[in-house]
């Protein structure tokens, strides 16, 4: 397997939907940065199901448990372990479908890559819990954005089941995502989107939809083309989420769709910066941030585990069979992936920042701590 991401500021996921707990090794922070426990809990409090019928019944605490490398409030230099307990794991559940692998999930490509010995109960370590230990990561990452360099990370839900927000501002984005059970600024798009929510729950069934994440005042030339892209390790971390079939940037594929004249992002001069009239290459040229906002997206597909009967193979006795997904499972996962979207966007944007040379190992701030 390989578990970890990111070159200077490199990351490390343990831990198995159902196992013991779940974590994260995070080895390259840089000593110094101030962190308290209550930054990275509220972090994974956004991630955790707590809007009612729209996500899973699985009530996880999600208590953070920091083992090392955080000393009287700050980074160490050392690597950062922090974890949390699976408490409310149910594995016998998962044994109907041992040998019967569930339509959409990894489980049958898992079966026959590790022969049989991998972890099933939940997904294993293909379970979208595993993106607890990005979200304890990307907080950290987070922090150092804010603390170093004034940045911010923002996503939100941009569609569910075909309905989608308008066009929004960055501070309509900020104001009222929180105030949305689905994470959707636009509050009208919002109740729409609960509602079809509910109504695929009702009928056993499971939707997809859109995470937006937009990233402003970036530093120019992020990126390490040819081939450690800024859009490239983005789109490589986003598509570790579980569930993530699609990334796009600005314009996307709507950029295909149109001539050059309409999709090149002329420059001009304002207040003696050079800067963009558009935005329709997302922020990114030629791999390299280019002044401009970062806007990328993740298409998630609809939750594969559904309550409606659906076909597969008992692999030990080698005969169709038929199988209804039982359990704790969410209708949509799009609100509670905006989180875990910030979070590995902003993992990759802190590694590429110590990349270049932008972050020292020592943060100054911390010497004012001591």
């Amino acid at each position: 397997m390989s578990n970890s991401l990111g070159l200077l500021f490199r990351i490390t996921s343990f831990g198995e939907s159902h196992g013991r707990c779940m974590g994260v090794v995070v080895d390259g922070c840089p000593a110094g940065l101030r962190v308290r426990v209550e930054d990275i809990q509220a972090e994974l409090d956004r991630r955790r199901p707590n809007q009612g019928q729209i996500t899973t019944g699985r009530a996880e605490e999600d208590r953070l448990e920091i083992l090392s490398g955080i000393f009287r409030g700050f980074t160490t230099g050392a690597p950062i372990c922090m974890m949390v307990w699976n408490r409310a794991a149910d594995p016998s559940r998962y044994e109907a479908y041992r040998w019967r692998p569930r339509p959409g999930h990894a489980d049958y490509p898992a079966h026959v890559k590790y022969g049989g010995f991998n972890d099933h109960r939940g997904g294993g370590r293909f379970s979208g819990r595993v993106t607890v230990g990005y979200v304890m990561a990307g907080a950290l990452a987070k922090l150092i954005l804010h603390q170093q360099l004034g940045l911010e990370v923002l996503a939100y839900t941009r569609e569910i089941g075909g309905i989608r927000a308008r066009r929004l501002t960055i501070e309509e984005i900020r104001r009222n995502r929180e105030k949305s059970p689905v994470r959707c600024p636009d509050l009208e798009a919002s109740r729409r989107m609960e509602a079809e929510i509910m109504r695929a729950s009702a009928e056993g069934d499971s939707l997809g939809g859109v995470v937006e994440c937009i990233a402003e005042n970036l530093p120019i030339g992020l990126g390490e083309p040819v081939f450690d892209t800024l859009e490239g390790e983005i789109s490589k971390a986003l598509y570790s989420i579980p569930g993530v079939k699609a990334v796009e940037f600005g314009l996307g594929l709507e950029a295909s769709r149109v001539r050059g004249s309409e999709n090149n992002d002329e420059y001009r001069l304002s207040g003696g910066r050079i800067t963009c009239t558009t935005n329709n290459a997302g922020g990114i040229l030629g791999g390299m941030s280019n002044g401009m906002p970062v806007i990328c997206r993740a298409a998630f597909k609809p939750t594969p585990s559904i309550r409606k009967p659906q076909r597969t193979v008992d692999l030990s006795m080698m005969e169709e069979a038929t199988l209804m997904v039982k359990g704790l499972h969410d209708p949509c996962i799009v609100p509670r992936a905006v989180p875990v979207v910030e979070a590995m966007v902003a993992v990759v944007l802190v590694d590429h920042t110590m990349r270049s040379g932008l972050i020292p190992r020592v943060l100054e701030a911390g010497r004012n701590g001591l």
